[in-house]
């Protein structure tokens, strides 16, 4: 399994997120911003009712997986039933799999889940959006490898960052260990990064602002955002 968000970056990490990513040319797409200097992808799934979007399941994840078997695939589980999900996501080759905290009726409910996930050999994700108050993911930090913090309304790329959630990282980054990562996601660019950094995030999701330009910018671009 693959440990790399388990140490302390000295730097921000980057994910780009391969849902803005050319879907012809994905895995040279996906290939091309690791090579740009980028560290781990984010794979978003959305199953049309947790969000009203449909994007990838889990053939695409381990056909991504078999041409980049090195590549760290941080699974982002936008759905209304995560529990049906871990299973075909974690063979098919997904290091981290994330879920919502919008989903779960309990704290004990998002723990049990989170056992499902450990069980399977995976990493642990919990997800919270931007209307949610921040107070119903505080009693779980403890229980996941990594919370992700969206800074958009999920479903849709190329939507405007909405800063208000800045201070959920606040509030989140005092409580997390050494091991543990902060993520965000949604409207990340070179002008909102320097904002997410400050308030304590160190994986920074970025679809459009990297796939979205020409390959030959994605080094300058990948190395900006890491601030």
């Amino acid at each position: 399994m693959n440990d790399l968000l388990t140490s302390k970056p000295d730097k921000p990490m980057i994910a780009p997120s391969i849902l803005a990513a050319d879907f012809a040319h994905l895995a040279d797409d996906a290939l091309a911003s690791l090579d740009a200097g980028a560290d781990l992808l984010h794979v978003d799934i959305m199953d049309g009712h947790f969000v009203p979007n449909l994007s990838m399941g889990p053939a695409l994840c381990g056909s991504l997986h078999k041409a980049l078997p090195k590549a760290y695939l941080d699974v982002h589980l936008m759905v209304s039933d995560p529990a049906a999900y871990f299973k075909p996501f974690a063979d098919a080759g997904a290091d981290l799999l994330s879920f919502h905290i919008e989903v779960c009726d309990s704290e004990q409910h998002a723990r049990d889940l989170c056992g499902v996930v450990e069980d399977l050999g995976v990493k642990t994700g919990i997800v919270i959006n931007p209307p949610t108050d921040v107070e119903r993911v505080l009693p779980l930090v403890d229980a996941f490898d990594l919370v992700l913090v969206m800074s958009v309304n999920p479903g849709f790329g190329g939507q405007a960052f909405i800063p208000e959630v800045l201070e959920k990282g606040r509030r989140i980054k005092p409580m997390l260990k050494d091991h543990q990562r902060l993520e965000i996601d949604g409207g990340i660019g070179p002008a909102t990064a320097p904002q997410a950094i400050d308030a304590g995030f160190d994986v920074l999701v970025a679809g459009s602002a990297i796939y979205g330009k020409p390959r030959d910018q994605w080094s300058e671009i990948v190395r900006i955002l890491r601030g």
